[in-house]
């Protein structure tokens, strides 16, 4: 049985195709990120917040707020790593810019961050 040139049989795994080498089995269907922030996430921020009654076009609003704000503060690490010369983000990146924004996170210091051991040594 004669091959014909160039036609590769068997190459790539299942659903890969051949003459669309770029394409993939399985697509991923690309959705509004935002929208993983679901109504009882939200729902639970505002009871945290104190709020008692929530109307149905705050969900919106507090997506949009909420994209806006995490945004500026991506927006703000990414050029301290420019800066810095470096690609990954750190904890300490994100409490800095968090600071500097004047809403500190509490819990992340340098004493609570350190790891204590309690036990005895040959006990």
């Amino acid at each position: 049985m004669a091959r014909l040139a160039g036609v590769q049989s068997g190459v790539g795994g299942k659903g890969l195709s051949k003459t669309h080498p770029l394409m993939k089995r399985h697509r991923k269907i690309l959705r509004d990120i935002i929208k993983g922030i679901t109504k009882p996430a939200v729902r639970r921020l505002a009871r945290r917040g104190g709020v008692k009654c929530i109307s149905l076009a705050i969900y919106d609003t507090a997506r949009s707020a909420l994209r806006d704000r995490v945004t500026e503060i991506m927006r703000r690490v990414a050029m301290l790593l420019e800066h810095t010369s470096r690609k990954t983000v750190s904890i300490d990146d994100i409490i800095y810019t968090l600071n500097a924004f004047g809403t500190p996170i509490y819990g992340f210091d340098d004493n609570t961050r350190r790891r204590v051991w309690h036990g005895q040594v040959g006990a």
